[in-house]
């Protein structure tokens, strides 16, 4: 099966749009992933909350990074000491993951809280200072 992509970055009067289409590129791939669930909600005016499924990982089994503008969530299980147990069944994924989200300009990570099995990431876009500067004006 062959996919189609869109040619509208590949013409020749949008030079240099390389990075829009690399962060459309991830963002279409990351939509493609399914575990683990996940939402996004807005959180006041200026706040933006993803919350992600995450039953059974402990804090120290999870990591958030962000290289650049993209927000990278990622889960490993400890294995160890997890062999002994015979399970009647099993309807909690133990598997690792790893979840990118691509941020706008602006939007900040103020911060993460592991609650009931659900990892909340808090997302902050500061209200930007309104800077007013004078021009000054030469005459020749």
């Amino acid at each position: 099966m062959t996919t189609t992509r869109t040619v509208l970055f590949d013409s020749p009067f949008l030079l240099g749009f390389d990075h829009t289409r690399a962060l459309i590129d991830r963002a279409a791939k990351a939509a493609a992933e399914s575990y683990p669930p996940y939402n996004v909600e807005q959180i006041a005016d200026t706040g933006v909350r993803i919350s992600l499924a995450v039953a059974g990982f402990s804090p120290d089994e999870l990591t958030i990074t962000l290289e650049g503008r993209q927000l990278i969530i990622a889960g490993k299980r400890d294995e160890a000491g997890k062999g002994e147990q015979a399970f009647l069944h099993r309807g909690i994924a133990s598997r690792g993951f790893i979840r990118s989200f691509v941020l706008a300009d602006g939007l900040e990570v103020q911060g993460a809280r592991l609650e009931h099995g659900l990892l909340h990431v808090d997302l902050i876009r500061p209200e930007a200072e309104r800077q007013v500067r004078r021009i000054p004006i030469t005459a020749s």
